[in-house]
């Protein structure tokens, strides 16, 4: 009888010993949080609109809007461990070092400074103590209002934000907390100024850098409030993951002090910024985010300046990847009020204002980053439903039977979502994003480049796109109608892998006629042969057969037309192509592969070119001359080898190759019996007079005694005298080491 374990349903257990549990929203030993800042309602009525930038906290009622986007956005970001905390900043360092490097400012620009600090220098700007002061004293716009507009260089502004920023740490660190703040107020006051549009994603991420110091001075400040008491007892740890239950009353205060302080700054611009910078606090009083977000985004629709809108929206998505929770409606509400303001941009026939006449283009260029980076943090982790869903609060669609009908887009902001559009949602729906780049064409970005990065994304796996005789029908549609031959090669480059692995020949052929076509009207610049190469070579590493690349249309025509690197990239590809699957017989190919050897050879500056540079191109010349067969037809080989002597005379190793394959013509001949004695004597000239081009003794005189040994097999007594004595007349220069 074997033992038999009792079975235990340990959860059953576990719920009949626990005590009844009841969620509650805050700590039963905490002291209660105080009420946040609230602006009073008049008469103790309600407003029947939500003004976003009266509320203080996220305990106003959201729009219609809000909640709708908030409702179609369900899922929810979670971000709270460290690893993804370090993981965000880490991007955000290096999104700030892309944008400096993109949009290097000039040392020499002067650059028009709306706030006095820069000028008059930190010292003189710090008056008053924070004893002297309270939060009430920090509204000081009117005199801030009155300030002459300075100007001063790059080198001058980057000095005196290094010092702002070291004064505003060493207040800091002094206690004077209020000092602090004017001096961040002042630094960010900065960012209202795009006079100097160039200058402005620069001062961004100097003024930003600012803003997250003075957030993690406060958040430590806060925190420390909680853990360790005024005399320097230990309190607790907060873990990462804490409550808002889990805060001290004091540290509550001191969170609701600072959000009143910045609640009072007149200012909208620098009031986000501040705000922005300390989001994480809210945490300490609140434990949802969203409507605060809601807000928030609201709140910069307030900014009439679209630059300064733009990145202020940045800047408020940077600062919300660092919360714990946070869904995706103030993203998506982030990107739909971008488009209106590119919507404005693109369709104002005038300039956006007076200090931006003729710079919308550019001003469409620095937005880009904005739009690129929001996008990147809406698309995370999305799943094929969710994106959906999202299309359809972007605009894009209207519900999920209908995709992308009759519905467009601003071009700039639709090649953002191409790049993060999973694959397979890209493949499956090719037409209809296809139709939608068709529609969308508003200028804000080149429509061709739209049409390329789609076909790119499908090329990623060819085998998966949907339709594909619709996708290509479409595209051969659109590149039709391009006068440009730029934009042509562009999109036809992009989709080219989906026609070759679909062995769409007749399309092949329809692209190359229209490469021709536009070819003959104008001529091909840098970026036109960058891209021809590409197309060739993909075409040529396709094919299998040299025969079916030559039947192509108007592939040696197009060929003939091209020049440079581009071309001799080519060239070697043909003959390496060519010459892998053994002997070549065919006149006519012999004919095209001997031009192309000779455009190759004729493009080496042997004086000028290392040896290593020049090495593959003989290399493959050469293997193209010795797998040559012209079978039975032995004096058009011995011409063959002819032409290839005079016009491949400075490849050494292809003069010794020549001679061999003469001797084995000449040996052919008289075996073949066929063959004339003057020919096999002209094989015998030929070499005389081929051997004393080589440079080497040794190969001189190795050549020599071949052609003696020819010669003698065939009876030419005479020849092989002339032969031997020039061979004996090589040793004296044979080294006899080497030799």
């Amino acid at each position: 009888m074997g033992l038999e374990f009792r079975r235990r349903d340990y959860r059953a257990e576990e719920q009949a010993h626990a005590l009844p549990r009841t969620r509650t929203d805050t700590h039963p030993l905490s002291a209660s949080s105080p009420a946040p800042h609230q602006v009073e309602e008049s008469e103790g009525g309600k407003y029947d609109f939500f003004d976003p930038l009266r509320a203080t906290d996220g305990t106003a009622e959201v729009s219609v809007n809000a909640i709708h986007l908030e409702d179609i956005s369900s899922k929810v970001t979670v971000a709270g461990d460290i690893s993804s905390q370090t993981r965000v900043r880490k991007e955000w360092i290096s999104f700030k070092k892309m944008l400096m490097q993109r949009f290097p400012a000039s040392k020499t620009s002067p650059i028009s400074m709306v706030s006095g600090v820069l000028v008059k220098g930190v010292h003189k700007a710090i008056e008053p103590s924070s004893k002297d002061l309270h939060s009430g004293e920090l509204d000081d716009h009117k005199k801030f209002e009155e300030e002459d507009v300075k100007v001063i260089s790059l080198q001058e502004c980057l000095k005196k934000l290094q010092e702002l920023k070291d004064e505003i740490n060493r207040s800091w660190c002094a206690d004077d907390r209020v000092t602090s703040l004017r001096l961040s107020i002042k630094a960010v006051r900065l960012l209202m100024d795009s006079s100097v549009i160039q200058f402005y994603p620069t001062l961004f991420v100097l003024a930003t850098d600012i803003m997250d110091m003075l957030g993690d001075l406060v958040w430590d400040r806060i925190k420390q409030k909680t853990e360790i008491t005024e005399e320097g007892g230990f309190v607790c740890s907060l873990p990462d993951n804490f409550k808002a239950g889990d805060i001290s009353f004091d540290a509550k205060e001191t969170c609701n002090n600072w959000f009143s302080k910045i609640s009072s700054v007149p200012e909208l611009l620098p009031r986000i910024y501040l705000e922005l910078a300390i989001l994480p606090c809210w945490r300490f009083l609140h434990d949802p985010s969203e409507k605060i977000l809601q807000r928030l985004v609201e709140m910069a629709r307030g900014i009439a300046d679209p630059l300064t809108s733009a990145y202020c929206r940045l800047y408020l998505v940077q600062c919300a990847q660092r919360l714990p929770h946070h869904d995706t409606g103030f993203l998506i509400t982030c990107i739909n009020d971008l488009k209106l303001l590119l919507m404005h941009i693109t369709s104002a026939k005038e300039a956006v204002d007076e200090n931006l006449s003729g710079n919308s283009k550019l001003l469409l260029t620095l937005i880009e980053p904005t739009i690129e980076y929001i996008l990147k943090c809406l698309f995370m982790d999305l799943k094929q439903m969710d994106i959906i869903n999202l299309l359809v609060s972007l605009g894009m669609k209207s519900n999920s039977t209908i995709l992308f009908e009759n519905y467009s887009c601003i071009s700039i902001v639709l090649h953002y979502i191409l790049k993060e559009l999973p694959i397979r949602f890209t493949c499956f729906y090719a037409v209809e994003l296809l139709h939608l780049v068709e529609t969308t064409d508003d200028g804000s970005f080149d429509q061709s480049i739209n049409f390329k990065l789609l076909g790119h994304r499908l090329c990623e796996t060819v085998h998966e796109v949907n339709r594909v005789q619709l996708v290509v029908d479409k595209i051969i549609q659109v590149i039709s109608c391009y006068d440009n031959l730029d934009a042509f090669l562009m999109v036809a480059d992009a989709y080219l892998d989906i026609i070759l692995e679909n062995q769409l020949g007749t399309f092949l052929n329809m692209i190359l006629d229209g490469i021709l076509e536009r070819i003959c009207v104008g001529k091909i610049g840098e970026t036109g042969l960058l891209i021809l190469q590409s197309i060739f070579l993909k075409t040529i590493n396709h094919f299998a057969d040299i025969e079916k690349i030559l039947a192509l249309n108007h592939f040696v025509d197009i060929l003939d037309m091209m020049h440079g690197s581009s071309r001799n990239s080519i060239n070697m590809h043909i003959l390496s192509m060519a010459t892998r699957n053994g002997q070549i017989q065919d006149p006519t190919v012999i004919e095209v592969l001997l031009e192309v050897a000779q455009a190759l050879y004729d493009d080496l500056d042997f004086s000028n070119m290392r040896k290593d540079d020049y090495q593959q191109p003989s290399r493959l010349i050469c293997h193209f001359v010795y797998m040559v067969d012209h079978g039975t037809d032995v004096e058009s080989h011995l011409k063959f080898l002819a032409h290839c002597r005079g016009g491949f005379s400075s490849i050494s190793e292809l003069q010794e190759i020549l001679v061999h394959s003469s001797n084995n013509l000449a040996v052919k001949a008289m075996g073949d019996g066929n063959s004339s004695i003057s020919f096999v004597k002209s094989c015998l000239a030929f070499n005389e007079v081929t051997v004393p081009a080589i440079p080497t003794s040794i190969r001189q005189l190795n050549l020599y005694i071949e052609t003696a040994e020819v010669a003698l097999l065939g009876g030419f007594i005479s020849h092989s005298n002339g032969l031997i004595n020039a061979a004996v007349n090589c040793l004296p220069n044979v080294d006899p080491v080497n030799g």
